[in-house]
């Protein structure tokens, strides 16, 4: 998407949105399936056994999908649950295919309710899916604007965690722009999947 980079995060955030609200049911359905066959059978999703995934909501791309073929291969499959306190907080709780309780947060997503036996460090799981609402070639991400996956990873980085999780934003293709205003807090990707193609990002 060229001619934006003139745009602050507000606005970027705000045409991105209305970008990926824009996309049909049907467009929606296909982007999905068409990011499960990105992504289904890479190495990274085959080796990984510790895996986050997110609710799709506003418009992201769904990854219900791959997050269902992680269940079927006996993978441990994670959540971004909210914490009522601090309110910046949040942490990965591992969810399975049944018998799961689910709740609202605070910002009407759907969560697994608080279970602390259940959540893992954000160090010990071996890949992210993150959502996004605009990314660049550069490993870029610009989210929502709350900064929760940003505190999360910041933290690794701070501590100098030799291990640390993929990172791997989940987004359509109409989401990219030529280069994200960058923030000192802002935490690259390792990589972005579209419904389109995987770009691996050069670090």
């Amino acid at each position: 998407m060229d001619g934006n980079t003139s745009l602050n995060r507000v606005q970027l955030r705000k045409l991105l949105r209305s970008k990926r609200r824009s996309l049909s049911s049907s467009e929606q359905t296909q982007a999905a399936q068409q990011l499960y066959q990105q992504l289904a059978q890479h190495p990274l999703f085959r080796r990984a056994q510790h895996i986050a995934f997110y609710i799709a909501s506003d418009g992201e791309i769904d990854p219900l999908l791959l997050m269902r073929e992680a269940w079927r291969r006996g993978k441990h499959v994670y959540l971004p649950v909210l914490a009522r306190w601090p309110k910046t907080a949040m942490v990965f709780q591992r969810v399975r295919a049944r018998d799961q309780q689910w709740q609202k947060n605070r910002f009407g997503i759907l969560q697994p309710r608080w279970c602390a036996a259940d959540q893992r460090s954000v160090w010990a799981l071996d890949a992210v899916f993150l959502p996004l609402v605009g990314f660049d070639q550069h490993g870029g991400r610009l989210g929502m604007g709350g900064g929760f996956y940003d505190r999360c990873f910041a933290e690794l980085h701070q501590r100098n965690h030799l291990t640390t999780p993929q990172r791997i934003g989940l987004a359509h293709a109409c989401q990219q722009v030529e280069q994200l205003p960058v923030a000192s807090w802002d935490v690259p990707l390792n990589a972005v999947v579209t419904d389109q193609r995987w770009s691996v990002v050069a670090n």
